[in-house]
């Protein structure tokens, strides 16, 4: 009988010692997920590629991408390995063309946004560099998984999402070098934005692990509007994004 008592006891106290710290860990878990950053800043870099663009548009060099934009993340309260992200930030493309290519860009022309062929004096025409820099005022929403969502640091991460932007500037920037006579040597800009869709839908994803991870975005609707330049042109952006979540 003293036996079995003993072997009772012995078998209440290890439960209750498993159980306080089965609450314990719970408990620590849940300060570390209540402990995580509900805001943070986002940053994007990338390349840029104009898909279906006809070959009277030459690009050329390394056409880049930088976004940057301030997130809220929600957590679902059922598994918190999934939350929401909104935002708002800017996001800016810098898209080079071939200077050797003999054509001029025009953004601001009543024809809309065209490469002209240079003839007669224009073909003695030289270029230092030639870019379209459009910049967007965007709001990002994200649907995301975290696999050790309290240990962001350390954990497997992936995101699908939106963003909706408006365009709120489109230059073009044309340096040219001197010529035989001592002419040029100058950078002309041009600043309009009218053959352009100023609203900008696209489609992004990115996976990554810790605080850096790979993502693509895909312009979902035409980038020139209609009637106003080459049909159909959607960018694509693929590149790196540094962000605690």
């Amino acid at each position: 009988m003293w036996n079995q008592l003993k072997c009772f006891a012995f078998l209440l106290l290890f439960s209750q010692t498993t159980l306080l710290a089965q609450e314990k860990s719970a408990a620590n878990k849940s300060s570390k997920l209540n402990n995580r950053p509900k805001d943070h800043l986002l940053i994007q870099l990338g390349n840029v590629q104009w898909l279906n663009r006809p070959d009277t548009i030459a690009t050329g060099g390394f056409s880049r991408s930088f976004s940057a934009y301030f997130m809220l993340d929600l957590t679902f309260k059922t598994d918190p390995r999934f939350s929401v992200g909104i935002g708002a930030g800017i996001g800016s493309d810098h898209v080079f063309f071939d200077k050797n290519a003999g054509r001029d860009l025009i953004i601001n022309r009543p024809g809309g946004f065209q490469f002209k062929k240079n003839e007669g004096a224009e073909a003695s025409i030289k270029y230092k560099s030639m870019k379209l820099h459009t910049a967007y005022l965007e709001a990002p929403v994200e649907l995301r998984f975290m696999l050790r969502p309290d240990q962001p640091e350390k954990s497997f991460k992936a995101a699908i999402g939106m963003k909706v932007g408006t365009m709120i500037t489109a230059v073009e920037k044309i340096r040219f070098e001197r010529d035989e006579e001592g002419v040029g040597d100058y950078t002309l800009k041009i600043r309009d934005r009218r053959n352009f869709n100023n609203l900008r839908l696209a489609a992004m994803a990115r996976v990554g692990y810790g605080s850096f991870s790979l993502f693509a975005q895909y312009h979902l609707n035409e980038f020139i509007k209609q009637g106003q330049g080459p049909a159909d042109i959607r960018p694509l952006l693929i590149g790196i994004t540094l962000s605690g979540l």
